[in-house]
């Protein structure tokens, strides 16, 4: 029932009081917050939230409903949703249905009239943590518990549900020149739109595929998608990806990048609250140039761990001088921590999708 009393609390007592405007029951996940403006269907539909709670800081969220384009996968990925206030009512001309509509479809718990700036402030103070929302248990203790008692992120393998079971080709750009395997570790379409766009065949694959498999494919270049959760888990990717490095191109973006700085015999580390926006600037050290750009992850390559001299740091983050971007000296093997495929944008970071197929057409000739 909408507009039914809904209770958030956090793994630490906190508690705030809002009411469901789509979905009932109980969600657990990681609270965290994200500070885009617009995108909240691609948010929603981001396989990278697995395992999370989203909050959303800007103040007023559904005003232009949804549409079956712009989303980033076949289901909302979301555990949860939390708004400061809910617009009911979209307008906008591709809006085909309203938000909670869509969310109550799905069956997932979307609450409205929270403090989402003091929840922000919160976590931005104390980090994220774990959260339970529910319209059924309505006890602050006995809520708080369950949300220490949920299962967190750190150790946790998240790409095993949402990758894809069998390989599968993008039905768009099936007899383009370049052929791209993607390794779907919870892959956004717009990856692959950008790549057909570009001029490539892509075909996506289960994170679970071995090298043999990849190989046997004959790709022209190897793309390493995001997706959820801590990467140090992804034991199988990381020997995958170790071993295709001396052959193939290969771009990783968001958890693909923290894939490719394992197999180089880095470490990750857990954000205290996490990059989750469209509006971190990144410096492109060769450049000197700053780029605005989309953001969604928890965790980071730890910068002092890589100590093999053929690869070097080539973005960082402005805000907290974090790794944004890895690249080989020597082989066309590069990876960035943000999302160049970014959808609604910014877009100052699509050249990179450029550069890796330049780099596959150099292995080419």
């Amino acid at each position: 029932m909408k507009n039914k009393k809904a209770l958030l609390a956090l793994e630490d007592g906190t508690i705030f009081h809002g009411t469901a405007f789509a979905g009932s029951g109980e969600a657990f996940g990681e609270v965290v917050f994200n500070t885009s403006m617009t995108g909240y269907q691609e948010i929603l539909t981001d396989p990278s939230y697995r395992g999370q709670i989203v909050t959303m800081t800007y103040p007023l969220i559904g005003n232009y409903g949804v549409n079956p384009e712009d989303v980033e996968s076949d289901r909302v990925q979301v555990e949860g949703f939390i708004v400061r206030e809910y617009e009911s009512v979209p307008s906008n001309w591709r809006s085909k249905q309203s938000l909670a509509d869509y969310l109550d479809h799905q069956g997932i718990l979307a609450i409205q009239g929270v403090d989402t700036r003091a929840l922000t402030r919160h976590i931005r103070l104390a980090g994220a943590m774990k959260g339970a929302i529910s319209t059924t248990d309505l006890n602050p203790e006995s809520l708080a518990q369950k949300a220490a008692d949920a299962p967190g992120l750190v150790g946790r393998d998240l790409v095993r549900e949402v990758t894809r079971q069998e390989a599968f080709e993008w039905p768009e750009g099936r007899h383009a020149p370049l052929r791209v395997v993607a390794v779907d570790c919870g892959m956004k379409y717009n990856m692959a739109r950008s790549l057909v766009q570009r001029g490539c065949t892509v075909t996506i694959v289960p994170a679970h595929t071995d090298a043999d498999d990849i190989r046997a494919m004959k790709p022209d270049g190897i793309l390493l998608s995001n997706g959820p959760g801590d990467p140090e888990p992804l034991t199988y990717v990381v020997e995958t990806v170790r071993r295709l490095i001396p052959e193939f191109p290969i771009f990783g973006i968001c958890l693909g990048h923290q894939i490719l700085g394992l197999a180089f015999g880095g470490r990750t580390y857990k954000l205290k609250f996490g990059h989750r926006g469209s509006n971190h600037p990144v410096k492109n050290l060769a450049t000197g140039k700053v780029e605005i750009t989309a953001q969604n992850h928890g965790f980071c390559v730890d910068m002092d761990s890589i100590d093999d001299p053929e690869v070097e740091i080539t973005h960082i983050n402005l805000n907290d001088q974090t790794v944004e971007g890895l690249r080989h000296r020597r082989l066309p093997v590069f990876s960035v921590q943000y999302h160049p495929e970014a959808f609604p944008g910014p877009h100052d970071a699509g050249y990179l999708f450029d550069r890796f197929v330049e780099s596959m057409n150099d292995e080419n000739s």
